[in-house]
C-alpha cells in the first residue's frame, strides 16, 4: 500500500532516489491507467509513481484515462496525490523555468468525462477550492528553500488541447486574468476531489502560450525548457514528499472533501456501489 500518488506530466516519467521499487499493473472497473505504477520509498514514504501520458508518451491529454489513474492510486492506499503538468504562462510574472502552485482553476475542457457519480448515485462535491491549499503552500516553501524559482497563487485554466492556443485564445485568456494554461488539470482535480483525495498541482512553466510577440510557444522551445524543469521537479519530489506524509488534512481541506454519502437516490443499484467501492471509501 502507499501513502502519496504522484502523477507525472510531459517531461516527467520517472522519479529518481525511490527505494524498492515494483511495478504495478492495477485493474480498475474504467479500464487500465495510462500506465504501470511505479512503487517504492522515499524517505520511508511507501509511493506510487504513474506517468499520466505513459511513459512513452502515448496519450493525448484528452486520451488519457483519468478515472482509472485515480482510481488506481486510490485503490493502491493513496490518500494524497501530487501532480505535475507542462503548462504555458499568460502572464509576465511567471516565466518559463518557474515551478508554479496555483490556487484557482478554470475549466474549459469539453470532451471528457468528468465525474465518477451517475447511474443513479448522485453526489455533489465541493469545488470552490480545487486543490489543497496547505500542500500547495508547503510545496512552495520548500521550492524556494531548495533555490527553485517558484511562485504560488495563480489561476490556471485547462484547456481540451493536444493543438496550443490560437493568438486570439491566448490574448483573450490573458485579459481575463488568468494566469497559466495547460490540458489535463481537468477532469484530474475533479475527480481525485470526488475521491476524497487531498490534491496538489505543481506547474511546470515551459513557454509564454502564443501571446507573447516573438516568444511564441513551439515543440522544440517546449522541449527544451522540460528538462530544466524534470530536474527541478525532482528535487522538489524528494524534498517534499517526507513533508507532505507528516501533514494531516487541515479544517478547510476537511470541508472541501464531498458528502459520499448523501445521494438523492437512496435504492442505487449494487451493481454502481460495488463499481465505485474503492471511490466512497473517506480516509483523511
Amino acid at each position: 500500500m502507499i501513502q502519496i500518488g504522484i502523477i507525472g506530466g510531459s517531461g516527467l516519467y520517472n522519479v529518481e532516489g525511490l527505494k524498492k521499487i515494483k511495478e504495478i499493473a492495477v485493474r480498475t472497473p474504467f479500464g487500465n491507467p495510462s500506465d504501470k505504477i511505479i512503487t517504492g520509498e522515499i524517505a520511508g514514504i511507501k509511493v506510487g509513481f504513474l506517468a499520466r501520458h505513459n511513459r512513452k508518451h502515448i496519450f493525448t491529454p484528452t486520451e488519457v484515462p483519468y478515472k482509472a489513474n485515480i482510481y488506481a492510486l486510490k485503490k493502491l492506499g493513496a490518500s494524497v496525490v501530487l501532480a505535475f503538468s507542462a503548462v504555458g504562462s499568460l502572464q509576465e510574472k511567471f516565466p518559463p523555468k518557474t515551478l508554479v502552485m496555483p490556487d484557482q482553476l478554470i475549466d474549459k475542457t469539453t470532451l471528457r468525462q468528468n465525474t465518477f457519480f451517475g447511474g443513479g448515485l448522485v453526489i455533489h462535491a465541493p469545488f470552490a477550492y480545487p486543490f489543497c491549499n496547505c500542500l500547495q503552500e508547503l510545496l512552495y516553501k520548500e521550492a524556494k528553500k531548495l533555490k527553485i524559482k517558484a511562485a504560488s497563487g495563480a489561476t490556471l485554466v485547462a484547456m481540451e488541447g493536444p493543438a496550443y492556443s490560437t493568438k486570439a485564445e491566448s490574448l483573450f485568456h490573458k485579459k481575463m486574468g488568468f494566469d497559466l494554461i495547460g490540458m489535463t488539470a481537468c477532469p484530474e482535480a475533479k475527480l481525485a476531489r470526488e475521491a476524497s483525495l487531498r490534491f496538489a498541482q505543481v506547474c511546470m512553466v515551459t513557454d509564454f502560450d502564443t501571446w507573447k510577440e516573438g516568444e511564441e510557444v513551439s515543440v522544440a522551445k517546449v522541449n527544451e525548457t522540460m528538462k530544466y524543469n524534470e530536474v527541478c521537479a525532482k528535487k522538489l519530489i524528494l524534498a517534499a514528499v517526507p513533508l507532505i506524509a507528516k501533514t494531516a488534512c487541515c479544517a478547510d481541506c476537511k470541508k472541501e472533501m464531498p458528502d459520499l454519502k448523501a445521494s438523492h437516490n437512496k435504492a442505487v443499484d449494487k451493481k454502481v456501489l460495488k463499481k465505485l467501492e474503492v471511490i466512497l471509501k473517506q480516509k483523511f
